[in-house]
């Protein structure tokens, strides 16, 4: 007889859309792995996975109408019998009922939808998000679905895993290097990425699918930090996709530096400059230009500090760390008797 997607969901045969929707969204609330203890965790992410699966085919008309004729099997495998034996295998099975007689389309293939994708479409609208958005115990899933935690190098993000217990094993993540600019991690972009997998349908054949992930970095993230697409590897017979992670990684900039949230460059002025003052020019990671006065003497090693010029500072929007300003003074390299005699006149009188 296979699955019973409607006790999963419990619901009766004559089920509605928005009956479907209901028993989805008050099972769903209980059996999301983020709202399980750890320990209970791989139960919930078995539960989570059949209630999306059974919501995925209820919901559907054409996969509805192959499950209520032919069962599980049938329709995942898309082999269902002729028109001309249609009323017979349909009137045995226990599945069937009266508005669905006439003969489902033979070209069908059951192309089961993602548990976080149809968690994001019921959801993502209610909890304030964006189309691929949803939230789950007040943390946001965006992009491919990854969700914030807190990490030594910045805000990481991670998809679940299998956890220990019975089930299918998980392949280990698949990590790839995300090359971002200075001044990308300054701004924030998207990007986006086209990859290429292998997946295994219902009767164990693989074949490649092509997909584009859109990848959100966000202004003052650091090197080192995550973003990982659940379960977006290749996939084995028998053997749970592995999660895609991509970590940033920071190309160097011809002027800037980073250290933590601050920027840092070195700044080379002259002996006359660093006695005299001057006016320093620099353009910043979003292209503003810094007009910065120097007035007092500067001293080699000398560091100066211009607050919120620095980085974005991911965990608190608005504020930024801090510029500083590094200097070095060029010395002339030789000087004629009468500049000698000069200085010594100007500077004689000087006190250090």
């Amino acid at each position: 007889m296979g699955v019973d997607y409607y006790n999963i969901l419990k619901v009766n045969r004559n089920a509605s859309e928005d009956d479907l929707k209901k028993a989805y969204k008050r099972l769903a609330m209980i059996w999301h792995p983020d709202k399980n203890p750890a320990g209970k965790r791989p139960e919930a992410e078995s539960k989570f996975k059949q209630i999306s699966e059974a919501y995925d085919v209820l919901s559907d008309p054409t996969k509805r109408q192959i499950y209520d004729l032919y069962g599980e099997e049938a329709l995942k495998s898309g082999q269902f019998p002729p028109p001309s034996s249609s009323r017979s295998a349909a009137t045995h099975h226990p599945h069937y009922y009266n508005h669905h007689r006439h003969h489902p389309n033979t070209s069908f293939r059951f192309n089961p939808r993602d548990a976080d994708d149809i968690y994001a479409e019921i959801f993502g609208s209610e909890s304030g998000g964006t189309a691929g958005a949803s939230s789950s115990g007040g943390r946001g899933y965006r992009d491919g679905f990854f969700r914030t935690s807190n990490g030594a190098g910045g805000p990481e993000f991670a998809g679940t895993s299998s956890g220990p217990g019975p089930g299918p094993r998980k392949a280990n993540a698949v990590e790839n290097t995300l090359a971002c600019s200075l001044g990308e991690l300054y701004k924030g972009f998207k990007k986006k990425m086209k990859i290429s997998r292998s997946i295994c349908d219902s009767a164990g054949k693989v074949r490649t699918v092509e997909e584009i992930l859109t990848i959100e970095i966000k202004p003052g993230w650091k090197k080192g930090t995550k973003i990982t697409f659940p379960e977006k590897g290749n996939q084995e017979p028998g053997v749970i996709p592995a999660d895609l992670i991509f970590v940033v990684d920071e190309k160097p900039h011809a002027i800037y530096k980073r250290d933590g949230n601050d920027l840092v460059v070195n700044q080379e002025i002259t002996l006359l400059e660093a006695l005299t003052g001057k006016t320093l020019e620099v353009i910043t990671l979003d292209g503003r230009n810094l007009v910065i006065p120097l007035t007092d003497i500067i001293k080699p090693g000398t560091e100066m500090v211009v607050p919120n010029e620095g980085m974005p500072i991911s965990k608190e929007p608005g504020r930024k760390g801090n510029l500083r300003i590094k200097f070095d003074v060029k010395y002339p390299s030789r000087l004629t008797t009468e500049q000698k005699s000069d200085l010594k006149r100007v500077l004689g009188g000087v006190s250090l």
